[in-house]
């Protein structure tokens, strides 16, 4: 499956440096059998039915992105993702000047040390610090700051409001590097009409790790293998899933984020089991969606994962119309963009 099909030309003045003001003023896409329809995201709670349930990604983003020393040298850190034994991976610029052993200071704290426990396979390196918990939440906000995605315009690193706008309402659960951006649409006076409308809610855990920036790199994308990410999908969380279906409700992820790790907390029988550990789930066309009814998501990369997965959802075709669509009507692309509601379709090549 050459990545050729997942290719788009996207001019540079359609991706979003700013989110929407407010978050709920955003343009939304329908795109549905019956076609292509131009609304807004305050338009959900009109498009959406009684029972059906809104499943969004409750993860917190960290300040991930560091600056650390080892004496003259100066290494960027990236975290993505704690590990079991308490360390965490993390990529690194200029890994190949670290060592086993080596010992990291941070600029912005005089505390906050890390020592290079391994370089792993794949360039990262996995960091033990000499502090967790509440201490290394502290130390990080003194020291971190946020790992925006390359293509949000901040050549003096992220302003002051990028704490809140890449924030979303959903966020409970510190531990994502980048944000459910789908979630940033949604705001407490939208969550309100949606319950009015009849529509239940619950969340799930992904941290989204570093790697959701990672290109694809090979030109077969079937070759391409997916970094791995934490997920909790509670018993709480799977017994509201199935109420709603019981109810007669469809299952509306909040993001591909949210789909993923339904997807890869399903059973056999087609029902959302609780969930706790890693997924690496790549969802390319063909792929069988039994978690998964109705998707908000936003306008992703060419020859992304993200685009790949929205073709699997509503059709190659129909997407690669969406977006032409989109471009031509000035929809704005990206985590601070506008939305789309896909409606499942043909999974095409």
């Amino acid at each position: 499956m050459s990545i050729e099909a997942y290719d788009f030309d996207l001019p540079p003045d359609r991706i979003a440096h700013h989110p929407a003001r407010p978050r709920d003023s955003a343009r939304m896409l329908h795109v549905a059998a019956g076609g292509l329809t131009d609304r807004g995201i305050a338009d959900l709670p009109d498009l959406l039915r009684p029972n059906d349930i809104l499943v969004a990604n409750d993860t917190a983003v960290i300040p991930a992105q560091l600056s650390a020393r080892r004496g003259a040298a100066r290494i960027g850190i990236t975290l993505d993702q704690p590990r079991p034994d308490g360390t965490w991976h993390a990529l690194a610029r200029n890994a190949r000047r670290l060592r086993v052993g080596d010992i990291l200071g941070f600029d912005g704290s005089d505390s906050l040390t890390a020592e290079v426990r391994a370089r792993d396979p794949d360039g990262g390196v996995a960091l033990a610090f000499n502090c967790a918990g509440d201490d290394f939440s502290a130390a990080l906000r003194q020291a971190g700051a946020l790992a925006l995605p390359p293509y949000i315009d901040r050549p003096n690193g992220p302003l002051p409001e990028d704490g809140a706008d890449y924030r979303t309402v959903f966020a409970e659960h510190e531990g994502a590097v980048a944000a459910p951006t789908a979630g940033l649409h949604f705001t407490a006076e939208l969550l309100a009409r949606l319950a009015d409308r009849g529509v239940r809610r619950t969340t799930v855990t992904l941290h989204v790790g570093a790697g959701t920036f990672l290109p694809v790199r090979d030109d077969d994308v079937g070759r391409h293998t997916m970094h791995s990410e934490r997920g909790i999908v509670s018993t709480g969380a799977a017994v509201a899933i199935a109420a709603a279906r019981q109810a007669g409700g469809r299952v509306v992820a909040v993001g591909t984020t949210s789909l993923r790790l339904l997807e890869s907390a399903v059973g056999a029988d087609g029902a959302v089991q609780p969930f706790d550990g890693d997924t690496s789930l790549f969802i390319l066309p063909g792929f069988r969606f039994r978690a998964v009814d109705v998707l908000v998501t936003n306008f992703h990369l060419p020859r992304s994962t993200l685009f790949m997965l929205v073709c699997a959802f509503a059709g190659t075709d129909r997407m690669r119309a969406a977006y032409r669509h989109a471009i031509e009507t000035g929809y704005r692309f990206y985590s601070y963009g506008d939305a789309c509601l896909l409606e499942p379709g043909v999974n095409t090549a």
